[in-house]
């Protein structure tokens, strides 16, 4: 009886041995791509306007990455948004950039220099269509705006993508039918109700730009219905990257009563090229990945970002090195 159970413990024993040489092995596998040696050398990213949501993620970004690749220099370069950073991936005047998805699809679909050569690293997070009126406006709906000073974005802008198709949604012609300004998240939010009646943003949220504005609940933001969005689905090409959606009551606390605001999101992908270095590439979307508690305490909006929708860079194909560390943490 006593030899059996000998067997018995020893079979245990044996199976409990075997666990934890095969837990410390994928401890190991984990943590061996950290003990590498990390690349260096220097790298550009382009984001977006200093107010702006790109820009305070690459801020972020650029010091999780001096923590695990602290060879690597990160330039950032400041931008008018989306349609501006596409280009310069596109053309190497930079070597990576966020940018909506709409804007990569209509450089795409534009067949403009470089486009063939753009590939994705990650998917981050939406930006949410907001639309800014001062609190006792009688804009009530985007077809209110015609005949109004309306803040559509610079031209190099994803706004003014954007804000385009969404007033030609609603029977609006930006050119003639309101009176456009270019103002970004950087000026129009001082000029609301003193030379704007209206402005477009399209960003993460919360927007600091937009933030002590609301506090004050010296703005109102008017919903963007689905009937708009489905008239956009009916513009094709890029336009199917929107998707319609609600601002949740707790992104502006002061200016929503709270309540939900009806809008649309389109995703936001950090990008590349096919020739960037496909080690840096692996490594720097790790580090994007395991940073995103870290950046997400200050940009909220990246605590969504999540390696099981990271790996979803439509319209473009990943990148060789991005591939490998999907590969990599792959259940």
């Amino acid at each position: 009886m006593s030899h059996a159970l000998s067997r018995i413990g020893g079979r245990r024993a044996l199976r409990g041995a075997v666990a934890g040489f095969v837990a410390l092995g994928l401890l190991l596998w984990w943590l061996a791509p950290w003990s590498e040696e990390p690349p260096g050398g220097t790298i550009t990213l382009s984001t977006g306007t200093r107010p702006g949501v790109y820009q305070k993620y690459g801020e972020l970004l650029r010091t999780s990455l001096g923590t695990h690749m602290p060879d690597l220099e990160v330039r950032l370069e400041t931008s008018d948004g989306s349609q501006e950073n596409v280009r310069r991936v596109a053309t190497g005047q930079a070597d990576f950039a966020i940018a909506a998805a709409d804007a990569v699809e209509t450089y795409r679909l534009s067949d403009l220099p470089g486009a063939d050569r753009l590939r994705g690293v990650a998917r981050l997070y939406d930006d949410y269509v907001q639309l800014v009126v001062p609190p006792d406006s009688g804009i009530r709906s985007v077809a209110d705006l015609r005949g109004k000073r309306v803040a559509i974005g610079s031209p190099k802008s994803g706004v003014r993508l954007i804000a385009n198709r969404v007033l030609r949604a609603a029977g609006i012609d930006p050119e003639t039918d309101i009176r456009p300004s270019s103002d970004g998240i950087d000026t129009g939010p001082g000029r609301l109700g003193q030379g704007l009646d209206a402005f477009f943003w399209s960003g993460g949220l919360p927007t600091d730009g937009l933030k002590t504005l609301a506090e004050d609940s010296t703005l109102r933001f008017v919903p963007i219905g689905a009937d708009l969005v489905a008239e956009l689905h009916k513009q094709g090409g890029a336009a199917r990257y929107y998707r319609a959606t609600n601002m949740p009551e707790s992104a502006y606390p002061g200016s929503q009563s709270g309540s939900a605001v009806p809008t649309m999101a389109v995703s936001n992908l950090l990008i590349t090229r096919a020739d960037a270095d496909p080690r840096l590439t692996e490594w720097l979307t790790r580090v994007v990945l395991k940073s995103r508690d870290r950046i997400g305490a200050d940009v909220h909006s990246a605590q969504l970002v999540d390696v099981r929708t990271a790996i979803y860079t439509d319209p473009l194909r990943l990148h060789e090195g991005a591939r490998r560390y999907y590969r990599s943490v792959k259940p």
